[in-house]
């Protein structure tokens, strides 16, 4: 019988997808029936899986407001299931912040929830200022020169970790 795990995504440029997308191809190539969800269309309920994985990035500091607002209504019905969660932000592009225990927005994202995930892990995203509406632009870029990172603004770069990603694909699987 397969495994049928839900992820549920939130994103903001794109990035959290791509990378929800990398975990269900190897959730399904080892036998698993994965359904993915964003958090705008989600209607279902965690019970319905066997395993529930949420993905969310930052924007401003902040994971989406409905990410928040899912864990804290479906905690009991997290904590009954097989659950992970990961967070997606440009912070973790330096080692020293790429890890749970030391990316401050995960840390900060845990005090704020009541909910401590089973399996977590944190992802470093994409820097794409050409995507960026003139004001996310100005902004991402006063922050990445508070943090010493890139401010050209055709400054484009993926910083996710790929072999990170389809680590955490495979623990995922085997819990």
């Amino acid at each position: 019988m397969k495994t049928k795990i839900g992820i549920l995504y939130s994103t903001v440029d794109g990035q959290t997808l791509k990378i929800c997308n990398v975990i269900k191809d190897v959730l399904v190539e080892k036998g698993n029936a994965v359904e993915l969800f964003s958090i705008e269309d989600f209607k279902g309920k965690v019970p319905d899986f066997d395993k529930f994985i949420i993905g969310a990035s930052i924007r401003y500091g902040k994971h989406n407001p409905k990410i928040i607002e899912f864990i804290n209504q479906n905690k009991a019905s997290l904590e009954k299931t097989e659950n992970a969660f990961f967070s997606v932000n440009l912070v973790a592009r330096k080692p020293e912040k790429a890890s749970p225990e030391t990316n401050p927005y995960f840390i900060k994202f845990l005090q704020t929830i009541h909910w401590v995930p089973k399996t977590s892990a944190v992802f470093a995203g994409k820097l794409d200022y050409q995507k960026y509406p003139f004001i996310d632009k100005l902004m991402i870029q006063l922050i990445m020169w508070m943090t010493k990172g890139p401010t050209n603004s055709k400054t484009k770069i993926e910083y996710t970790d790929w072999d990170k990603v389809k680590e955490f694909a495979v623990l995922l699987n085997n819990i």
